[in-house]
């Protein structure tokens, strides 16, 4: 079965879905996308406290990619 590679581009959101029943998900901007044709990894600044880190996402993650009117389109 063909996996499927993470997309996304700088200014689209990335999702870290909570681990643990009742904990949160964990989100940020992707303020550079430093793979190949939109692939990982990705420099991140995370909306709970606004540090920026480099990212690897894990099967735990997804891209919020938004449309010109603003409208979220999750892949």
């Amino acid at each position: 079965m063909p996996t499927q590679t993470m997309k996304a581009n700088p200014g689209d959101r990335l999702v870290v879905k909570g681990h643990r029943v009742g904990e949160p998900d964990r989100d940020g901007e992707i303020l550079e996308v430093q793979g190949t044709d939109g692939a990982p990894p990705y420099l991140v600044r995370w909306e709970e406290d606004g540090r920026e880190g480099i990212v690897f996402p894990g099967s735990d993650t997804f891209v919020e990619h938004f449309t010109r009117g603003g409208r979220k389109k999750r892949t």
